[in-house]
């Protein structure tokens, strides 16, 4: 007879530290090495971004618990906080997010932080990178990217 594996829902990240900082995965840690190497790095985790502002709901709202449990009470009249976005690297041409395995929640903020950019005009290129390769095409595309813009200003 098979054994059947019980999910406990989606992996969990270990959490690491390395160079006295505390990076939430291993991903993000070599990230943050091979940045460091081709001295790209400039943040981690260092500009939050107010993707939707935080609002006063005067509706009545019945519902129960955000965990779907508790009695279906009125839960409105009251101020919803705002939704943020902290992207794990930042620097004045890119934004990178690591994301290995994403929740059920990332892909709504992803899109809302899109979103955020492009109604903002900012023009910084976005990475998802999701493993070790992906970070080492990052970095040679940040760099060739750099050394384009050098040529371009030096040609003007």
């Amino acid at each position: 007879m098979m054994k059947r594996s019980k999910k406990k829902g989606p992996v969990q990240a270990k959490k690491t530290t390395y160079d006295g900082v505390n990076f939430a995965s291993g991903l993000e840690k070599n990230t943050y090495i091979a940045l460091k190497e081709a001295n790209l790095f400039e943040y981690y985790e260092g500009e939050v971004f107010q993707l939707v502002e935080g609002f006063s709901f005067n509706n009545e709202s019945y519902e129960k618990q955000a965990n779907g449990k508790g009695d279906l009470i009125n839960r409105g009249e009251k101020k919803v906080l705002g939704i943020k976005y902290t992207p794990d690297f930042t620097g004045k041409d890119y934004i990178i997010e690591c994301k290995g395995r994403a929740n059920s929640q990332f892909p709504l903020r992803w899109k809302l932080f899109k979103l955020w950019l492009m109604i903002n005009n900012d023009n910084r290129i976005i990475y998802k990178p999701q493993n070790k390769k992906d970070i080492e095409i990052i970095v040679e595309l940040i760099l060739h990217k750099r050394k384009e813009e050098a040529w371009k200003s030096q040609k003007s």
